[in-house]
């Protein structure tokens, strides 16, 4: 009986025992580490929440006590030296870094701009305010493919973001008619594309040559700046000619035109018979106007007969100049892109409504730019054309090889 007894105490006190060891064990089994935005999670008391319209930092902030008898007002003015307050957007996400025994008393937040990018206030010590990048891997590769379906389509089976179809589009939008190609079309790609350091895809970042069979020839396009003071780069061919054109057809998105270059046309306000050697297009009062092609800013200013007028130089043979302007958002000698917005439409000097007068110049002499044959994109000088020729050609036989091996028949 004794002996029963004593086995079953045994008993009891291993499984004591082992309870023991289990809550144990659950006690010293610790939470995992968090870690971003170069915080320790762990370390505070976080709350994730999205912006709804209307939110603002100060608002934000108002639910909070702040350190050191810190001001909202601080704090805003703080940040605004590093970011616009104006770009806050409803729907992006917010974290807020509190002391992890008083949840009021913050001490970090950020806001998050996108996948990438992100801004930082930390109040620990002073204010301080950073515009942050996660950290991320830049792949290189090059694909090649023939199409089967459409062209995103195709793309994707080759696991390429699809966007890059939009990308390509626009590089020929002037040598290609994407409505037409067809199935077994090949084309070639090499390309950057981003990660984050956990893997995950986001997307093409760069692309460094391309080229599209078309009707059966080979339009090859590589992106390169002629002059590095210019902040955009054109895309050439094989050869060195420009993929798209130095002259946009007109300086409006959406217009009328309303007179045509004439050498005799009765004038509106001076009600009189005289030569308009411009060419006139209508549209709302505050429009933008861009400058048609590459330059730099020739003159800027103010007469009767033009209004607020810009005029840009683009090379030693051709200018164009632009009036009537409501506002002028360019200064003189400074550099444009074909497309860049140097005013507003508006009905300044002698105009009868808004509109801007486009006027080109050909050698010094007003021309009709509609009815004359424009050059591709600028052409370059010999010495361009060889060191850009230098540079493209382990890029160009990078295409050829994977190509000979993609489509070996």
């Amino acid at each position: 009986m004794n002996y029963i007894i004593y086995i079953f105490l045994a008993l009891l006190s291993v499984s004591c025992n082992q309870k023991s060891e289990t809550n144990t064990t659950k006690k010293i089994k610790k939470e995992p580490i968090i870690k971003d935005f170069g915080f320790t999670f762990n370390d505070f008391s976080v709350v994730t929440d999205t912006l709804h319209a209307g939110d603002t930092f100060s608002t934000i902030l108002e639910n909070y006590s702040l350190p050191d008898s810190l001001k909202i007002h601080d704090v805003t003015e703080k940040i605004k030296d590093t970011f616009n307050l104006k770009n806050i957007r409803a729907g992006k996400a917010i974290f807020t870094f509190s002391d992890k025994k008083n949840k009021k008393a913050l001490k970090a937040l950020v806001y998050v701009q996108d996948k990438t990018n992100y801004l930082v206030v930390d109040l620990r010590d002073s204010i301080v305010v950073q515009l942050k990048q996660k950290p991320t891997i830049t792949k290189r590769r090059t694909v090649a493919a023939a199409l089967d379906g459409s062209l995103s389509e195709t793309l994707e089976r080759n696991k390429v973001s699809a966007t890059l179809a939009n990308q390509l589009a626009l590089i020929y939008a002037y040598t290609i008619d994407f409505f037409k190609i067809q199935k077994g079309d090949k084309f070639a790609v090499t390309i950057q594309e981003k990660y984050f350091q956990n893997g995950e895809y986001l997307g093409v970042d760069k692309i460094e040559a391309c080229y599209f069979e078309y009707k059966g020839k080979k339009i090859y396009a590589f992106p390169y700046k002629l002059d590095e003071k210019y902040k955009k780069f054109d895309y050439y061919d094989d050869e060195g000619k420009g993929l798209k054109n130095m002259f946009l057809k007109a300086p409006l998105d959406y217009f009328r035109l309303t007179s045509r270059f004439t050498r005799m046309r009765f004038h509106p306000v001076q009600l009189r018979w005289k030569a308009h050697n411009g060419t006139d297009y209508a549209a709302p009062h505050g429009t933008p106007i861009k400058t048609t092609a590459t330059g730099v800013v020739e003159k800027t200013g103010y007469t009767a007969g033009n209004g607020n007028f810009v005029k840009v130089k683009h090379n030693g043979m051709y200018a164009t100049q632009y009036l009537h302007m409501s506002r002028i958002l360019v200064k003189q000698g400074q550099r444009v892109s074909q497309g860049q917005i140097i005013g507003r439409v508006g009905s300044t000097g002698l105009a009868t409504g808004p509109h801007v007068c486009y006027r080109f110049w050909k050698n010094g002499v007003q021309v009709d730019p509609l009815r004359l044959k424009l050059p591709n994109t600028e052409p370059m000088s010999k010495k361009q054309k060889g060191a850009y020729l230098t540079y493209i050609k382990p890029l160009k036989k990078e295409l050829d090889d994977i190509s000979s091996k993609t489509f070996k028949e």
